[in-house]
C-alpha cells in the first residue's frame, strides 16, 4: 500500500513522470480507438458503398435531365421545347458473375419491381457490362459483353468510325470490333465507346482501347479491344432505361411490316 501511495505522490509532484504517464496512456488509448474506428469503418463499408452507388445514380439522372437543356444567347430562360430526358439510371449490385464461358450471364439484385425489363443497358463507372436478358420481381439476368451472342454498336472515339462489337470467347479481357470501314485511321490505344446507334446504350459509354489491329484484305476489318473493366471483378452497376425505346422500336417494326 505504501508503495502505491509513493508512486501516486511521485506522479503528482514530478511533471516529468506525470507527462510520461499521460503520454503513455494517451498512446495506448489512441491506438485502441484507432483500431476500433478502423473496424467500425470496415463494418460500415458495405453500407457506404451502397450509399455511394445510389448517390452516383442520382447524379447520373440529374446529368441526363440537364444534358439537353438549351439556353438562349441573350437570356437564362430554358428552352423547354428542347428539354427532354432520354435515359434513366438505376443502381444495382451483381450477385453472380460468369466470365469464363462462351455464353456468359450475370445476375443483379434488381427486377420488375424496380421497373427493369428486357434489353436495358448495364454499365459501371468504367464502361459497358452487358444487356438485361430476363427479369423476375426482384432479380434480373444480364447477357454479358463476354457472350458470343452479344452485339453492340461501337465507334472509335477520335474519328467516329463505327463497327459492331462482338466477343470471340478467347480472352475475358479482350473483345473484337468488326466491320470497321477501310478508310478509318486506326492506332493502338485509341478509345472505343458506344456509338449511340441503338435504342439500348447512350452514346459515349466507354468500352476499352485498341490493343491489336488486324491488317489484310479481309472483308471483316477488325481490331482487338482491351476492356476498361476487369470482368472477373465486378460489384456495383447501373441499369439504363431508354425512355424512347418503345416508340422507336414500334416505328421500326411498322416500317418492316
Amino acid at each position: 500500500m505504501l508503495s502505491f501511495i509513493a508512486l501516486a505522490l511521485t506522479f503528482n509532484n514530478l511533471n516529468f513522470h506525470k507527462s510520461k504517464y499521460v503520454h503513455s496512456a494517451n498512446a495506448i488509448s489512441g491506438g485502441l480507438y484507432s483500431n476500433i474506428s478502423n473496424i467500425s469503418e470496415y463494418i460500415k463499408l458495405k453500407s457506404e458503398n451502397k450509399l455511394l452507388a445510389e448517390e452516383n445514380m442520382r447524379l447520373r439522372n440529374l446529368l441526363e435531365r440537364n444534358k439537353n437543356i438549351a439556353y438562349s444567347l441573350d437570356s437564362t430562360i430554358i428552352d423547354t421545347l428542347k428539354y427532354r430526358q432520354k435515359f434513366k439510371y438505376c443502381s444495382a449490385k451483381i450477385i453472380k458473375n460468369d466470365y469464363n464461358k462462351p455464353f456468359n450471364f450475370l445476375t443483379i439484385n434488381k427486377g420488375k419491381k424496380d421497373s427493369l425489363s428486357k434489353e436495358m443497358a448495364v454499365i459501371n463507372s468504367k464502361g459497358v457490362i452487358g444487356i438485361t436478358d430476363n427479369t423476375s420481381k426482384n432479380y434480373s439476368t444480364v447477357q454479358s459483353i463476354l457472350n458470343k451472342n452479344t452485339k453492340i454498336n461501337a465507334r472509335i472515339k477520335n474519328n467516329n468510325y463505327f463497327g459492331t462489337l462482338r466477343w470471340n470467347a478467347n480472352n475475358y479481357n479482350v473483345v473484337q470490333l468488326h466491320d470497321i470501314p477501310r478508310q478509318a485511321v486506326l492506332n493502338i490505344g485509341d478509345t472505343i465507346e458506344t456509338g449511340g446507334k441503338s435504342t439500348i446504350f447512350p452514346e459515349g459509354i466507354l468500352i476499352g482501347t485498341i490493343s491489336k489491329i488486324y491488317k489484310g484484305n479481309t472483308v471483316d476489318n477488325k481490331v482487338d479491344v482491351k476492356l476498361f473493366n476487369d470482368m472477373s471483378n465486378l460489384r456495383h452497376v447501373y441499369v439504363i432505361k431508354s425512355l424512347d425505346k418503345l416508340e422507336v422500336d414500334s416505328l421500326v417494326n411498322t416500317e418492316n411490316e
